[in-house]
């Protein structure tokens, strides 16, 4: 099975758990959070390297330790993954470089 869809059998049963880490982060100050990119961050970031097969608690366990921190930095670098930023362009490098 594709480790990116390995844990999506349990997306709707720790619904509530991805909720309430919402709200903590709308307290934070992050307000522009979804579900779907919350859940992108656990499947890219937080359970990329897991081999094993996890219980539902630890899911929730993992899904509930997640610092507002870690998800600002992954977010961060998939934005400059998706910014079509090129040195080759000259206007792109004096902008940069004011």
């Amino acid at each position: 099975m594709d480790d990116s869809h390995r844990f999506e059998h349990f997306r709707t049963q720790v619904q509530p758990a991805i909720s309430s880490k919402l709200v903590e982060f709308q307290l934070l100050g992050l307000d522009s959070v979804s579900e779907q990119e919350f859940w992108d961050f656990l499947i890219k970031k937080k359970w990329k390297k897991k081999k094993e097969e996890m219980k539902l608690y630890e899911i929730i366990q993992e899904i509930l330790s997640v610092k507002s921190s870690d998800y600002i930095n992954f977010a961060t670098i998939e934005a400059y993954k998706a910014s079509e930023f090129s040195m080759e362009d000259e206007d792109e490098l004096k902008e940069l470089l004011k």
